[in-house]
């Protein structure tokens, strides 16, 4: 049993004309393809009146036996999905290039998350393709342990005894004793 596990997807990205007045363009992820080959640069697999698919790399996906309960969260919902992260590649647009790269593929909605939460990335969620949910529903299967809630126990504390702004329980003893010293002497 590996803490982690890795499986090659191949990213199909989409660029569609639309009609905007400061954008010409709209780019989306659209598919995963489990097991694709390597890709040295964006190649054009599919075309249409107004749209061009890419695929755009390959790269890993990562199970880690320590996220289960994010993978448990996506098998939960009503199609799970693959997120993919795509950043803005100003130096490639440049060039003549795409004006975004895939910096990451994961399978966990909270890591998708804290990248829509940057508000810098490009977060799509597409479907997952059968062969990568079954190896999911494996890999949760072997790993996923549930975690029992646990309740909180309040600290009983007498707070009548001590206040914010009263002197500390030494001072004050510090000045009993020399008040019974003092009314003693007397």
């Amino acid at each position: 049993m590996s803490k982690l596990e890795t499986m090659d997807l191949g990213v199909i990205v989409e660029r569609r004309k639309i009609d905007h007045p400061w954008q010409e363009w709209a780019w989306k992820a659209v598919a995963v393809i489990p097991g694709a080959r390597q890709v040295e640069a964006w190649t054009e697999i599919a075309k249409g009146d107004g749209w061009t698919q890419y695929h755009a790399v390959t790269m890993p996906v990562e199970l880690h036996r320590r996220e289960t309960e994010a993978y448990v969260a996506n098998l939960e919902t009503e199609r799970p999905a693959v997120y993919v992260v795509m950043r803005d590649d100003d130096d490639d647009e440049e060039e003549g290039g795409h004006p975004y790269y895939v910096a990451l593929v994961t399978l966990s909605p909270y890591d998708a998350q804290d990248y829509l939460d940057s508000g810098e990335d490009l977060v799509e969620a597409v479907p997952m393709p059968e062969p990568v949910l079954a190896w999911m529903q494996d890999f949760v299967g072997q790993h996923h342990v549930e975690e029992p809630f646990v309740k909180r126990k309040r600290d009983k504390v007498k707070i009548e005894e001590h206040k914010f702004g009263q002197e500390s329980i030494v001072e004050l003893r510090q000045r009993m004793a020399r008040e019974d010293e003092d009314g003693s002497d007397g």
